[in-house]
């Protein structure tokens, strides 16, 4: 097996901004030179995520009221208390969602949907530096 790795560095805004990966991650694959294999894409950090979705304005705001409705910003949680802290909504997002996602590659493409993109959510209570890491396999 073969593994080539890449690096995404992005800056942030935090407040659950979603940022489309998939034209980095392809750069990425084509740097490899791999036609067939798995891309997996990984976010560091415990108040961000990685998944896919239909990434235009509708889909972003639905995402975003959602997750609002399931972990509210605003709540009692124990992290905040126990740490002084008040991103805990951002810990808990992110790990519903969680951090990475494995795409297989075919013929040097990403085997998604034609409305289907990967993208990294930020949850955290201020702007970030993220590190996404990209490793294609064959």
């Amino acid at each position: 097996m073969t593994v080539h790795t890449g690096l995404l560095r992005l800056e942030t805004a935090g407040e659950s901004q979603i940022v489309d990966l998939t034209e980095g991650v392809m750069a990425v694959v084509r740097q490899s030179e791999v036609a067939d294999g798995l891309v997996t894409v990984f976010v560091m950090g415990s108040t961000a995520a990685v998944t896919t979705m239909e990434y235009e304005p509708g889909g972003v705001r639905d995402l975003t009221a959602l997750l609002e409705r399931l972990v509210p910003r605003a709540g009692e949680y124990a992290h905040n208390v126990l740490n002084g802290d008040d991103n805990a909504h951002a810990h808990l997002r992110a790990s519903l969602l969680g951090a990475s996602e494995t795409v297989p590659l075919v013929h040097g493409a990403l085997v998604l949907g034609t409305w289907q993109q990967l993208v990294l959510i930020d949850f955290d209570d201020r702007p970030r530096r993220r590190e996404v890491h990209v490793q294609v396999l064959s």
